[in-house]
């Protein structure tokens, strides 16, 4: 083992002995740590600082500097409180809303930051309980707030936690606020920390609690978004089964599909209860087919027409219908994402709800049906990186001159509504039944709407591709490999020639004959994509947050009729492995 690192880490165990700041429980914890021989905990604990990056904190929870634990989460509001009071100086009142999931410490975390925040002069808007962090997107700008935090990590395993932190627009921090934030969060120690304290003070005049109040606000601007309110009238009695896996989602999601009109919603009562070991689930994550499996479950025991599922902090919906043979398949991101765009254009035009001046947005690396149905409907469609904050940048770039009706990723995140600046499963889950609802009543499930999109507009089959590589001499590989591509790109992908090469890193794009044009992007970002003549694309990147490179394949085929996918998606894939054996995966 590197005695250098353990010596490292050692002094910074010792730092935290030395100071008063540090809590007894906290500080004999890093005893046992120092007096321990096996010194893995500690070097985990201690051998690097937990970064605060653009997306804010996101990490294991547990004892030391590289741990989710009240003195990083501290250490974060401080240097934002620090942010917020340099930026907004000419404002008489700076406020925040604090948000939280429904995992282990995020209400603690929350009481933590409410606190600091206080001490610092920031007026707190502090949830009672864990909500949606769409909700809490909603609430800044519906307070008039200058920033907001939700304590989540997602759907990561029981194990973490994460801290996001958003600005005056109700979106994801960007640029340059990010780097200011990350630089302030960089200088604060654990003695800077103001109001420290890990429960809230009730009598404080600048924490203020909120819950129903805005719960009846957000819900009924969530009713808004609704297309066709007759086609759910109609079809009142769709059987819906939902599940919040543990989560948020439970505190408006069944809520907000009643106020829809719908009345015959079942949800996966071992799921309904708020628990952040999520003890049902091998990860809380609705992408996986595992996560979904009891509602799959109590779907086929009551022959339900839709599966709805939503992650812990119910941003992100995954879902699940029945197939041309009656079994429950797992409909995926792109899938996702296109059915919403579809139905969400195609029924605008037939209530003539159009102006003509709307506008959808999706990701590099999603599926370009997309762009066949907005273009075959004259809407634009805007293309943007990957993430939510992006797609805000969008939205907020346009605020009062084009109307956004509609945007999303192939991670399960959509969000239909621009009230709200980040992915948000509770309007999704509602217009999601609606869509079921409109299908119920032509006679087709949610599969038949898939099918039909496909043969209109064509078929393709999406499938990612993870290229693991750990460690620091993965790091180099995968650097090395990004360089190849760049110096060597492909010719020819699965037998057909590659018409167009796509670098955000240079924002230029190459076609065949060597002309380029200039990419029109906010930033630079180490993204590559590969177009081929018969219509596939091949999108390569770096994961940002896990030791991998990450290859997004999306194969064109045909598709004639809507008993032709099952041969459509076996073409697809015999090119999916061409492709890959091409690149050398």
């Amino acid at each position: 083992m590197d005695v250098e690192l353990i010596k490292s880490c050692e002094a910074k165990a010792q730092a935290w002995l030395a100071s008063s700041v540090y809590d007894a429980e906290t500080q004999a914890e890093v005893r046992k740590m120092l007096e321990n021989e096996d010194k893995t905990e500690l070097i985990e604990g201690f051998y690097k600082n937990l970064e605060f990056g653009t997306g804010g904190l996101r990490g294991i929870m547990g004892v030391g500097t590289n741990r989710m634990n009240i003195y990083t989460v501290g250490a974060a509001t401080q240097g934002l409180s620090n942010y917020l009071n340099k930026n907004f100086k000419d404002l008489e009142q700076i406020s925040v809303v604090v948000g939280h999931d429904c995992r282990n410490n995020s209400r603690l975390f929350a009481e933590v930051s409410a606190n600091i925040f206080a001490a610092n002069g920031i007026k707190v808007y502090l949830f009672d309980d864990m909500r949606p962090t769409p909700e809490m997107s909603f609430a800044i700008r519906h307070l008039g707030c200058q920033s907001g935090i939700i304590l989540t990590a997602s759907h990561n395993p029981k194990e973490y936690n994460g801290y996001k932190a958003y600005w005056d627009d109700g979106a994801q921090v960007l640029a340059p606020h990010d780097k200011g934030i990350i630089d302030e969060v960089n200088k604060v120690t654990a003695e800077d920390i103001k109001g420290l304290c890990t429960t809230v003070d009730a009598s404080n005049p600048l924490i203020q609690i909120i819950g129903k109040d805005v719960d009846d606000v957000y819900l009924e601007k969530i009713k808004g978004i609704c297309i066709d309110p007759e086609v759910i009238q109609r079809q009142k009695d769709l059987k819906i089964v939902y599940t919040p896996i543990h989560g948020t989602g439970m505190m408006l999601i069944p809520r907000s599909l009643k106020m829809w009109g719908f009345e015959n919603v079942h949800t996966v009562p071992e799921q309904m209860i708020k628990d952040g070991n999520f003890p049902t689930v091998i990860s809380p994550n609705p992408e996986n087919a595992e996560a979904l499996s009891m509602a799959i479950d109590l779907a086929k025991r009551i022959d339900a027409d839709i599966v709805m599922a939503s992650d812990p902090d119910a941003d992100r919906v995954g879902m699940a219908c029945k197939n041309s043979d009656g079994e429950w398949v797992l409909v995926n991101g792109n899938q996702t994402c296109m059915i919403f765009l579809y139905y969400i254009i195609k029924n605008r035009i037939a209530m003539g709800k159009m102006k003509g001046n709307e506008f959808v947005v999706k990701t590099i690396v999603t599926t370009e049906l997309i762009k066949a149905i907005a273009d075959k409907n004259n809407v634009e469609m805007l293309d943007c990186y990957t993430g939510f904050k992006w797609i805000a940048r969008e939205i907020r770039l346009r605020e009062g001159v084009k109307q956004y009706i509609g945007g999303g990723e192939e991670s399960y995140g959509f969000l239909a509504q621009d009230f709200v600046r980040d992915k948000d499963a509770v309007s999704a889950c509602s217009l999601l039944a609606e869509i079921c609802a409109w299908a119920k009543d032509q006679g087709k499930t949610l599969f038949d709407v898939l099918m039909d999109i496909y043969v209109e507009y064509g078929y393709t089959l999406n499938q990612t591709v993870n290229v693991v590589k750990p460690g620091k001499s993965g790091a180099d590989e995968i650097k090395a490999m990004m360089q190849q591509f760049r110096q060597n790109p492909p010719t020819q992908l699965a037998g057909s020639p590659v018409v167009l090469v796509k670098d955000y890193q240079t924002l230029k794009a190459t076609d065949a004959e060597g002309r380029q044009v200039d990419l029109d992007f906010p930033e630079t970002s180490n993204v590559l994509q590969w177009y081929t003549a018969d219509g596939s694309k091949i999108s390569v990147r770096p994961s940002g947050t896990e030791p991998k490179i990450k290859f997004y394949m999306e194969i064109a085929s045909e598709m004639g009729c809507p008993k032709c996918y099952e041969r459509a998606t076996a073409s697809a894939m015999e090119k999916v492995e061409a492709i890959k054996k091409d690149l050398g995966l």
